[in-house]
């Protein structure tokens, strides 16, 4: 009886407990903030990379690596284990899946995995990315649960899987629920902040502009998103790809192709099918799921007398097409739960990576040293290998020559361990070269690793080039669209409406800017940086339009998509712009072609195209109002042709059409006669041999012909000039081509009130009241407007821009060759 203790049982109960609640926040629920990972994750995969399971590597029965996580680290139940691990090869659960599965894995309709007995498994290739350099004392180890085991604390975790993958956990007392998120975009970010610590959490949005989910979908609104980067706490409204189609019967038909995150498609198509019979939702018909391996699809028939898009509100409304994600980005920070914002979470994965790189860096200065001082006393024996020959041979025992080695000769027990150890063929001459070889080699390594710990931009600059490579490995284009207006038109109100300069790169670089950004110069001056570009990069599309403007892209396989003129990032005058893959889900080998600014999706207006094989089409505007982000055919193309411009219209104006060999023909647009968006075009101007169209521009009465060739040179002509034609006709010369000024490259209708801009393939940009430009005849050849620098540079882009009040004009800089009047040759009507 004198091991009983009297307790009060309510502090027994709190005390008892708040070990629990720690244990579970710690040890269970929560991740850590450097590696993303929660305690079982982080077991599984170190497990697997324990038993060889790479993503080289055979796969591996799951009951394996189940069984060696339970019976080392992690002692729980086996089903939590292998559920964990099917979650983490989910392709919809997991952004960037961690582990690569072989069999039945469960499917976004709730099926369940096939039995561990049955399924397969290995790492995947970005997963070991989390485990690189762990066997370099990056990280420290703790016991595990029976001290028989190591276990790591932490992984390496060389990109920021937190983001990357997200996390999702239910401690005591807390919750984390962090969204997935692009990877080239969250390691952006973190390369941003690596540069300039002192980023907003704003500036850092112009990077990471939100979640990206495996689902696809779209997320409404940017308020959400941007109260959780600034919090640490938000709600986003997630929406379903539907698109609305009209069978050849005319009925409406509704086509879900994406979901939003974690909705079960089978409990989503049995909750719209009670909806239908119990009649709170009329109008449907038919429902059918028709999902294969290629893909989503879930199609939704309508009366013919439905309307669709009052239908897809119910269905919004009522169902999981329309959810609510609410975040909380909760981690573990040394321990301890703290809710943090974006920048915080990105700082804290930085902080860890550069521990990671020092004590790599450590290991790998303190291996190098060793080896150098072995290396060091095998020189030493080499030198004097008849004396240690001799002492070796007079010692009775190995401890008596190693004492008599390391007395001698001044050197350590490991130098005189390793000459006793060393091999007669190292005598030779050729091993005594490799050995001062491989000692000179770590002497110059020593340097290099003491230099790097010593300079922490040394490591920042190793930080930046290795999640560099990792982003060019795996980097892959957005899957979910942030819808602006809709449920977050606020949005929009809180931007200012103002002109900017959107430029695009032949590479697909995309920026936005303010207008003043460029100043006015004379004609024949030599221009300032306009932006910076690679050696194998260039402007191609440049033009002026508002913030709240709906920006129309259209490519060379005649696809179009869309953005607002908002959401094209900010930036500065020489900065290259973000990938046009991050804003628009262009294919690999499409690219935009043109850019159209479009207010108001009227019914009275058209959008008219040209391709470079001289086919013209005229669609209405309207058709073009609902645009996915997967984009929508624009028109169909024939064989080696492509898309060259595309201009909005009223329905009555006139159509030149430019070549690059200095043909254009005039023609009334309503000789094309409207069409449908697939529709493939009708011929617009008949092309000589080596020929093809190089501009489209619309003509008014009072309009004049602008043109600027290849080498800089250029022109405007009066439109009466220019006969008016039937479409299809070969047209008349415009311009004289010769060596000097170069083929034609644009060709665009001025009224003389505007401003030009002229950029080369070397990035220089000029701007230009196009008043000052000479005016002469069709033939004439023109003059020097811009110098080019060099053989491989050339005029790559000339694009119109409103004109500037009280322009700061630089002064003109002119040569004999460019002060030079109109050269005149005579040409012909073709």
């Amino acid at each position: 009886m004198s091991n009983v203790q009297d307790i009060n049982i309510s502090q027994e109960m709190r005390a008892s407990f708040l070990d629990y609640a720690m244990s579970v926040i710690v040890s269970r629920a929560l991740p850590d903030v450097r590696d993303g990972l929660k305690p079982v994750h982080r077991r599984i995969l170190y497990a697997m990379n324990d038993l060889g399971m790479t993503s080289d590597k055979p796969y591996k029965k799951s009951a394996r690596i189940v069984g060696d996580v339970i019976g080392k680290y992690h002692p729980h139940g086996d089903s939590a284990v292998y559920e964990t691990m099917v979650r983490m090869a989910q392709n919809f659960n997991y952004r960037y899946m961690l582990v690569d599965g072989h069999g039945n894995f469960g499917s976004v309709d709730g099926d369940s995995a096939a039995a561990m007995r049955y399924t397969e498994a290995r790492m995947s290739k970005i997963s070991m990315e989390l485990l690189r350099d762990i066997n370099k004392n990056t990280i420290d180890y703790q016991d595990n649960y029976d001290g028989s085991e190591r276990e790591p604390v932490v992984l390496p975790s060389r990109f920021p899987n937190l983001l990357v993958n997200g996390a999702a956990g239910i401690a005591v007392g807390m919750a984390t629920n962090i969204p997935p998120h692009q990877l080239g975009e969250v390691i952006d970010g973190v390369l941003a902040l690596s540069h300039d610590p002192d980023m907003t959490i704003a500036e850092l949005m112009d990077i990471i502009p939100g979640p990206d989910f495996p689902t696809a979908g779209f997320i409404m609104g940017r308020s959400g998103i941007r109260k959780a980067y600034e919090t640490g706490k938000g709600s986003i409204t997630l929406r379903a790809r539907v698109e609305i189609e009209e069978k050849s019967n005319g009925k409406p038909v509704i086509i879900v192709n994406e979901l939003p995150y974690q909705v079960n498609k089978a409990k989503l198509i049995e909750k719209i099918a009670d909806l239908v019979r119990d009649k709170k939702i009329e109008g449907i018909t038919d429902l059918r799921d028709e999902s294969d391996r290629n893909g989503m699809r879930v199609v939704i028939e309508l009366r013919k007398d439905a309307n669709a898009n009052v239908i897809l509100n119910n269905l919004y409304k009522q169902t999981s097409l329309q959810t609510s994600f609410g975040i909380n980005m909760l981690a573990l920070v040394d321990g301890q739960p703290r809710v943090l914002n974006l920048k915080q979470m990105l700082k804290y994965y930085l902080d860890h990576q550069v521990v990671v790189i020092r004590r790599r860096t450590q290991y790998e200065l303190e291996k190098a040293e060793a080896r150098a001082h072995i290396l060091e006393g095998l020189r030493i024996a080499l030198d004097h290998i008849d004396e240690i020959i001799a002492l070796i041979r007079g010692s009775k025992t190995t401890e008596i020559a190693r004492n008599g080695l390391m007395e001698h000769f001044s050197l350590s027990e490991k130098q005189a361990q390793a000459i006793l150890d060393m091999r007669l063929q190292r005598l030779t001459g050729l091993e005594r070269e490799k050995i001062e070889e491989e000692y000179q080699g770590l002497i110059v390594l020593i340097a290099e690793l003491k230099a790097i710990l010593a300079d922490e931009e040394k490591v920042l600059d190793i930080i930046r080039e290795e999640m560099t490579e990792i982003k060019d490995r795996f980097n892959d284009a957005r899957r979910t669209e942030i819808a602006a207006g809709g449920i977050d038109i606020e949005d929009e109100d809180l931007i200012p409406e103002e002109q900017v300069v959107i430029t695009l790169t032949h590479n697909g670089y995309i920026k936005r800017l303010p207008v003043s950004t460029y100043k006015s110069q004379k004609r024949g001056g030599r221009g300032i940086q306009g932006m910076g570009t690679n050696d194998d990069d260039f402007v191609e599309h440049l033009l002026t339009t508002s913030t709240h403007d709906t920006i129309l892209y259209f490519t060379n396989l005649g696809k179009v998509y869309r953005t607002k003129g908002y959401q094209i990032p900010e930036l500065g005058r020489t900065a290259k712009g973000i990938p046009i893959i991050n804003l628009l889900g262009v294919e690999k080998g499409e690219w935009v072609n043109a850019i159209i600014p479009v207010k108001d999706f009227e019914d009275d207006h058209y959008l008219f195209f040209t391709t470079k094989n001289g086919i013209s089409k005229r669609t209405p505007l309207s058709q073009f109002a609902n645009i996915r982000t997967n984009g929508l055919i624009a028109l169909t193309l024939r064989e080696n042709d492509e898309l060259i411009s595309v201009k909005l219209t009223d329905g009555k104006k006139h159509m030149i059409i430019g070549t690059k060999k200095g043909m254009l023909i005039r023609f009334p647009e309503d000789d094309v006669r409207s069409m449908g968006r697939n529709a493939a075009g009708v011929k617009g101007i008949n092309l000589r041999e080596d020929d093809e169209v190089v501009g489209m521009e619309i003509l008014e009465e009072s309009s004049e012909v602008l043109i600027v060739t290849r080498n800089g040179y250029g022109k405007r002509t009066v439109s009466e000039e220019y006969r008016i034609q039937s479409r299809g006709g070969v047209g008349i010369k415009t311009c004289n081509i010769t060596d000097k000024n170069g083929d034609l490259v644009s060709v665009k209708a001025v009224t003389g009130e505007e401003d030009l801009m002229i950029i080369t393939a070397s990035g220089v940009l000029i701007r230009m009241a196009v008043g000052d430009i000479s005016q002469t005849g069709r033939s004439t050849q023109g003059v020097k407007l811009i110098r080019v620098s060099g053989e491989d540079d050339y005029v790559a882009t000339v694009a119109k821009v409103e004109k500037e009040e009280d322009m700061e004009v630089t002064a003109p800089v002119e040569t004999q060759e460019d002060a030079t009047t109109d050269e005149t040759v005579p040409g012909e009507d073709e």
